[in-house]
């Protein structure tokens, strides 16, 4: 008997059974960044943390995110230099846009940090964690 394989949605993604959700939920994390990065200050809730530890944060969690998704290491490359290339440009814009919000090298160097952290991850025990997660649920 032939056993049913989990389809797969291209050659990069893991063999989720539910690929459309975890794909999914990582573009809603890469658009709540981009809107985050794009609000006016003032429409900014405060949290009480650090703004360079905020960067770091949600680039690494993107990261890990691409880590937790994608099999092929070429995928997990190319993912991290568009996050990194997004921190830049999403800093351009910022300064450009005339919002309250202004280009900081630093938040820059924060998300290409947190880019590289996360994708550090893949070195670990946990760059499947998603997948595990995904079979026993």
């Amino acid at each position: 008997m032939n056993a049913i394989k989990p389809r797969r949605m291209g050659r990069s993604l893991k063999p989720f059974k539910r690929p459309w959700l975890w794909s999914g939920l990582w573009i809603l994390a890469i658009a709540a960044v981009v809107i985050g990065s794009l609000l006016p200050s003032q429409d900014l809730p405060a949290v009480g943390v650090d703004d360079k530890l905020q960067h770091f944060v949600g680039y690494a969690v993107l990261s890990a995110g691409a880590v937790q998704l994608f099999v092929r290491r070429l995928s997990w490359g190319f993912v991290c230099v568009l996050l990194v290339l997004m921190g830049i440009g999403l800093e351009v814009l910022q300064a450009q846009m005339g919002l309250g919000r202004m280009l900081d090298r630093n938040d820059a160097l924060a998300n290409t940090i947190g880019v590289l952290i996360g994708l550090a991850t893949a070195f670990t025990p946990l760059r499947d964690a998603l997948l595990w997660l995904d079979r026993r649920w």
